[in-house]
């Protein structure tokens, strides 16, 4: 019985370091690679219990996942939006500095 009490509670662990990866927004690469780095744990067995509290909240992982790609789309547009603001400032001061 101890084998599957610390198996379940092995599981339990792994469960609530995903819900941490979650409040990170990571998705179930980032998280298994975050596990596997600083806690040790297999990607497998990260990737099985993602993969099964994706069938015990299907709904949940489904908006979260179409949120994580929407702040990426949000996150790429700035990005590029600061690098044409970056950019115009750059060519006023090549200018005023011509002129």
């Amino acid at each position: 019985m101890g084998d599957s009490s610390s198996s379940a509670s092995y599981i339990r662990m792994v469960h609530h370091l995903i819900e941490k990866c979650i409040c990170f927004n990571l998705n179930k690469e980032g998280c298994m690679e975050a596990l596997e780095k600083h806690a040790k744990i297999n990607p497998v067995v990260t990737a099985t219990v993602w993969k099964e509290l994706e069938k015990e909240n299907k709904e949940f992982f489904e908006s979260y996942n179409r949120d994580r790609v929407e702040r990426n789309i949000e996150a790429a547009t700035m990005e590029r939006i600061q690098k044409m603001l970056s950019d115009a400032a750059a060519s006023k001061t090549s200018d005023d500095d011509e002129g």
